[in-house]
């Protein structure tokens, strides 16, 4: 079994007005990565939707001093976007599909997802979504130091600087080892 991280593919990060926004290059890449999303649910892999998540009122959150409030709990910023958010609704009762409230840029960072992971005896994980640069990034560069294999899908992953998206690109293939698809 393998399984399938997406990483923020919500509406602040993704529409035209979101608040934190990849814009038409995070909306490119909404064809491939739900494609992507559907075929390891019906193929019974591990799905895992990390999802980030802030508090209005934290203080103490490093974010709020680099980024515009964004995905903030209980708003529509934080929903899924686009036909990912119905891919998810349709399938969120399987047992296969799993979603991570994250606080930080990686998925592993202060989350269940390595257990998880382990528990299944899933050592093989396939990255989309945004940012390729910062939590696709983060979430490699943890997956790659507990000795995870990756797959980044460069169809299904995007951020709102093309410079930081393709050195990220060639950060994962030579000096994470990931295969980049």
């Amino acid at each position: 079994m393998e399984a399938l991280i997406s990483i923020d593919y919500t509406y602040d990060f993704v529409a035209t007005d979101g608040k934190l926004t990849t814009g038409t290059e995070g909306q490119s890449i909404e064809d491939d990565l739900v494609q992507l999303t559907k075929e390891f649910i019906e193929n019974d892999d591990f799905v895992v939707f990390a999802i980030d998540g802030h508090d209005a009122t934290d203080q103490y959150h490093p974010e709020n001093k680099l980024f515009p409030p964004h995905n903030l709990n209980g708003s529509m910023g934080r929903e899924l976007y686009g036909s990912l958010k119905t891919v998810y609704e349709a399938s969120q009762s399987r047992d296969n599909v799993y979603w991570i409230d994250k606080r930080h840029y990686s998925a592993f960072s202060g989350t269940d997802l390595d257990v998880r992971l382990r528990e299944r005896k899933i050592y093989k994980i396939h990255l989309t979504g945004v940012c390729t640069d910062i939590c696709v990034l983060h979430t490699a560069i943890d997956a790659y130091n507990l000795g995870y294999e990756i797959v980044v899908h460069e169809k299904a992953v995007q951020s709102f600087d093309l410079v930081g998206h393709k050195w990220a690109l060639g950060h994962f293939k030579n000096c994470l080892g990931a295969e980049v698809r």
